[in-house]
């Protein structure tokens, strides 16, 4: 929970707000990183987003999870997807452009603005 500065009452985040705050955080590094990964900046870039998603594909799976379930499998898809495709960049291949563009999807999802 955050805190008004100065004023002591509390500003609770919605799941919704913390979940893109996490994803903006995460993709500003791989946008700063080089296209290939490279390096450890990019290497930690592509290791903390594979964590985001994996974080994401187990709160999914758990039964508390209230998404219906056709969203919940393409979203688990996404991570799946994420996960292999940014240990092949890891590995040499690809870049961290797909990585990026699939953040900034779900970042607008998250914002309502999907389909666009």
């Amino acid at each position: 929970m955050v805190r008004a500065a100065g004023y002591g009452s509390p500003l609770a985040k919605s799941p919704r707000e913390v979940e893109y705050e996490l994803f903006a955080r995460v993709t500003r590094a791989l946008q700063a990183a080089s296209p290939t990964g490279s390096g450890p900046m990019g290497a930690q870039a592509i290791v903390d987003n594979s964590h985001l998603w994996t974080e994401l594909a187990a709160d999914l799976a758990s039964p508390e999870n209230a998404l219906p379930d056709e969203l919940k499998g393409q979203l688990l898809s996404l991570a799946m997807f994420s996960i292999r495709y940014g240990n092949g960049v890891l590995a040499g291949r690809g870049n961290v452009s797909a990585l990026v563009d699939i953040n900034l999807s779900i970042m607008k999802g998250l914002r309502g603005q999907g389909g666009e």
